[in-house]
């Protein structure tokens, strides 16, 4: 395990640029051909592209699940000069090794050992592979689309939620908004009542804008990037800010977008000024559906098995889990358990990958929700080949049920 995270690791591939992504996308296909998998190379238009795979041998009929991951990390080429891959008392540290090339490993593994045991998952597993996971997915979300309707669970490679590793069953959705301001520019000494301030009007914009914030309903609004004026001296003409906003509800990501635009037609409080609002919550959140509820029950069951704890939570940040959500069972955090995504201090246990790599395996036998029966359980090899009971319940899956939100 730990060489292969290494060799991934080492070959460094940030979002912004594509062709270091390439050669991991290498490495992942030489993995999974291995493992007699069929794998499909998909170009992009603004990133390194996507990566498609399942067994070249399936069952025909069989419905499909998908393991759903990214090769591309927040960090720039050459970071590995100060911040090299190691390891060391029972930590990997490296760039991207949380997030999330160790679950990107830990996911081959999974499927080594299901080869290995001579284990066939009743749902066939498929593989999703994206380069653009670190910037919202502008070029693969189509895509990412496309699978989740046509598979019934989804199955997210991202980092375990807190140094414990739970697993995130809900994520909030999030979006950004531009606030353009245009005035009317004056000198301040000699004509200051012939201007108007672009930058007093976006200071009262910004002040509305905070007042939609809801922390009861998980809302939250933060003004990151403020620009503005030319000079000292001079009635700002133009100023701008950059804003965030996180929702836990599509309900709630509808009713930020209608106040927004009230604030954007709303009267001025800076006469001669006017303003315009670019922008929408574009990534929905992963809500608690009837389905992801089902699907993080039989995993938690599947854990219990195995004798392992794992606890569920929601994460603040998003990922394509929130759109595979939207049309199939998804379960997210299935990757490393460490800690430090995007910062210096990133790093996984050691210790804890064969666990996750395990519990990623058992999901993965889960029998889809059609041929579930009360009772039905998950099958465990033997030494003699033979299958015996695990006693897990089952019955997850996603893309058409009815009322599942």
């Amino acid at each position: 395990m730990i060489a292969l995270l290494r060799e991934i690791t080492v070959l460094e591939s940030p979002s912004t640029d594509p062709v270091s992504q390439g050669p991991v996308f290498d490495v992942l296909q030489r993995e999974l051909e291995s493992l007699d998998f069929r794998v499909v190379r998909l170009s992009g238009r603004t990133s390194g592209g996507q990566l498609w795979a399942r067994p070249r041998v399936r069952t025909r009929g069989r419905p499909f699940q998908v393991v759903i991951g990214h090769v591309d990390t927040v960090w720039p080429t050459g970071t590995l000069t100060q911040m090299p891959f190691t390891v060391e008392n029972g930590r990997v540290r490296g760039p991207g090794v949380f997030d999330m090339k160790g679950g990107l490993v830990q996911g081959i593994f999974a499927l080594r050992a299901l080869a290995s045991l001579g284990m066939d998952p009743p749902v066939t597993p498929t593989w999703f592979i994206n380069s653009d996971e670190e910037v919202g997915s502008p070029d693969s979300e189509n895509r990412v689309r496309h699978v989740a309707r046509r598979t019934l669970r989804a199955l997210v490679l991202e980092p375990g939620l807190e140094p414990v590793g739970k697993l995130k069953t809900t994520r909030r959705g999030g979006g950004r908004f531009e606030v353009r301001v245009r005035g009317r520019s004056a000198h301040t000494g000699l004509a200051p009542g012939e201007g108007a301030s672009a930058i007093l009007e976006l200071s009262h914009t910004i002040q509305a804008l905070y007042q939609i914030s809801d922390p009861d309903r998980g809302i939250a609004i933060n003004v990151g990037e403020v620009r503005g004026g030319s000079r000292p001296n001079v009635v700002a003409a133009e100023a701008s800010a950059v804003v965030d906003v996180r929702v836990r509800t599509r309900s709630d990501a509808r009713w930020v977008e209608e106040r927004v635009r009230a604030i954007e037609s709303g009267p001025r409080m800076t006469p001669g000024t006017a303003v315009e609002i670019l922008g929408a919550v574009d990534r929905p959140p992963m809500e608690p559906t009837r389905r992801n509820r089902a699907l993080w029950r039989a995993a938690r069951e599947v854990a219990g098995v195995m004798g392992l704890e794992v606890d569920e939570g929601m994460s603040g940040g998003g990922s394509d889990g929130n759109t595979t959500s939207l049309f199939t069972a998804t379960l997210d955090g299935l990757g490393s358990v460490g800690d430090g995504a995007h910062a210096l201090h990133e790093y996984l246990e050691v210790e804890r990958m064969a666990e996750r790599a395990a519990l990623l395996a058992g999901i993965l036998l889960l029998p889809a929700p059609h041929i579930s029966e009360p009772g039905r359980t998950l099958p465990r090899r033997t030494t003699a080949g033979r299958t015996r009971s695990a006693g897990v319940a089952t019955g997850v899956g996603g893309g058409a049920e009815a009322g599942n939100a």
